[in-house]
């Protein structure tokens, strides 16, 4: 994967969008898009994007996997939003795309390893987040990330923290608590 690592280090996708609301720039998954389409073709890569809707427990999700391929090889990363149909002021096809977009939008960033430390999505200051940015990843029992907590979780690391970044179902949540020493 030695051309995902070269795009890795040229991908320069900066906030060109501004939040006036919450004042604060941001990228969105078009701006990522629009910034690694010219080095996909450059180094004769290519890159998919697919969405599967999900339900767990009472919890629907949209799961977004990005799939590079470079070479006859290829890696992935899935990245999950919850959905709320109910959302205000949106209908349910806008629910569904803005959770869509969100996903992706964080899938793109773990494959090509965008910090977004900055960004709102990431603070800890409740009274700057805005709605659009209350959303966790919705943490899936098996998957990657659920991984991840688990071993965060066995070397002593605390699960409220894991709340703060992901939305996790009672189920899920029961499953990561038995690891806790």
């Amino acid at each position: 994967m030695k051309k995902l690592t070269v795009i890795q280090n040229e991908l320069k996708a900066p906030k060109n969008q501004y939040n006036s609301f919450g004042k604060y720039k941001y990228r969105s998954c078009e701006d990522i898009l629009e910034a690694v389409k010219p080095l996909l073709k450059k180094h004769d890569c290519t890159l998919t994007i697919d969405d599967t809707i999900k339900e767990v427990g009472a919890i629907t999700f949209v799961e977004a996997t990005c799939i590079f391929y470079e070479d006859g090889h290829s890696i992935s990363v899935s990245a999950q939003a919850g959905i709320d149909p109910n959302r205000k002021g949106m209908d349910i096809a806008q629910s569904f795309g803005s959770s869509s977009s969100y996903a992706r939008k964080y899938a793109l960033n773990g494959l090509f390893l965008i910090d977004d430390t900055k960004d709102a999505d990431a603070t800890n200051k409740p009274l700057e987040r805005t709605a659009s940015t209350l959303k966790r990843v919705q943490l899936v029992e098996g998957s990657e990330n659920f991984e991840k907590c688990k071993e965060y979780i066995l070397k002593g690391g605390s699960f409220s923290d894991l709340l703060k970044k992901y939305s996790i179902a009672a189920g899920v949540a029961q499953a990561l608590q038995s690891n806790q020493h």
